[in-house]
């Protein structure tokens, strides 16, 4: 018996978010997050904005990219 269930593909939203994230990660020693929002779709988050990411953004992030910048020169 073969059982199908509902794989919803991510929105443009999410990519351009993402996009957004990447760009942003190549410029800076904080993570950028992408994270999930009921209004909004998805949206790029720089964790530089927040002395600790509140419980209510991070339980909504839904990917990660590191910062790129380097403090050793």
């Amino acid at each position: 018996m073969a059982c199908s269930t509902h794989c919803p593909l991510p929105s443009r939203n999410y990519f351009e978010a993402l996009e957004t994230a990447e760009k942003r990660a190549l410029h800076s020693f904080f993570d950028q997050h992408v994270v999930e929002d009921a209004e909004l779709g998805y949206f790029a988050l720089d964790e530089g904005d927040y002395n600790a990411l509140p419980a209510h953004l991070a339980s909504r992030v839904v990917h990660t990219v590191h910062g790129g910048m380097l403090e050793d020169y």
